[in-house]
């Protein structure tokens, strides 16, 4: 009996180790979000090991990108305290997608409309579970998030004279969205800055299916070129940010 406790310790420890090595190759290879960096007049909030986007609207409201790690919104609310605002002031919080790192402050927002693509919508209020390597292996339980708008792949939403353009690109999730505003690409976990600035796709080990994400980062380039958006910039969730299109539409390139 304890030769059998040892060996599955072993094993476990094994796992472990090679989870960690995993994660760390993962995140070594990105370049990381810059706190506070101010971009088309949105500024990225780092909250952990993931970020927000805070986009100021007219009358002294704003949206976000993504909702943090955080339950308490601790990043979010300095942001907004910085801003001389409070928590009623987000009218809007615009969800890339559903994992636990951004959606955790939600509730800390409860004047705030919440928006995702439909597809999301699942996940998101803890329905269902994601079917990626790691996020998988969690427990599939309520969230307590209600999405209050289910969004359509190619929608508009206009707040406060701010317009936002809806992208459905699946692959990290099922329900994965990218959204477009003031110039301003706002791609969640779906592409990543890598350490020498060129654009990646999403890690392997926490998506649905890796290749479904390349295709559709191949389809936004192709629908943004063919609408004739100005990209300023694109912003990911956990790397840094990526000035213009030319590497969405480098890796689009190499993707065909």
């Amino acid at each position: 009996m304890a030769r059998v406790l040892k060996l599955i310790a072993l094993a476990i420890l094994v796992l472990v180790i090679a989870v960690i090595g995993i994660l760390a190759f993962t995140f070594l290879s990105r370049s990381g979000p810059t706190d506070g960096r101010e971009v088309g007049g949105a500024r990225v909030v780092v909250d952990g090991f993931s970020s927000v986007a805070v986009i100021p609207l007219r009358e002294g409201r704003v949206a976000l990108i993504d909702a943090g790690n955080d339950a308490t919104g601790a990043a979010i609310l300095r942001e907004l305290s910085r801003r001389q605002l409070g928590p009623g002031a987000v009218v809007a919080i615009f969800l890339t997608h559903g994992h636990p790192d951004h959606i955790g402050g939600v509730a800390q927002f409860p004047n705030a409309e919440v928006l995702a693509l439909a597809d999301e919508v699942p996940l998101i209020e803890g329905r269902t579970g994601a079917r990626g390597p790691l996020p998988r292996l969690f427990s599939v339980n309520p969230t307590g998030i209600t999405v209050t708008r289910a969004l359509r792949d190619g929608e508009v939403v206009t707040l406060n004279g701010v317009a936002f353009r809806v992208y459905a690109v699946p692959g990290h999730t099922a329900g994965s969205a990218a959204y477009l505003a003031n110039g301003l690409l706002f791609v969640g976990d779906s592409a990543d800055a890598a350490s020498d600035g060129t654009l990646i796709g999403a890690p392997w080990v926490f998506s649905d299916s890796q290749a479904e994400n390349e295709a559709s980062l191949v389809r936004l380039e192709q629908r943004l070129v063919a609408d004739g958006a100005n990209v300023t910039a694109i912003v990911p969730a956990h790397s840094a940010v990526i000035q213009g299109m030319a590497q969405l539409s480098a890796f689009a390139a190499a993707s065909r």
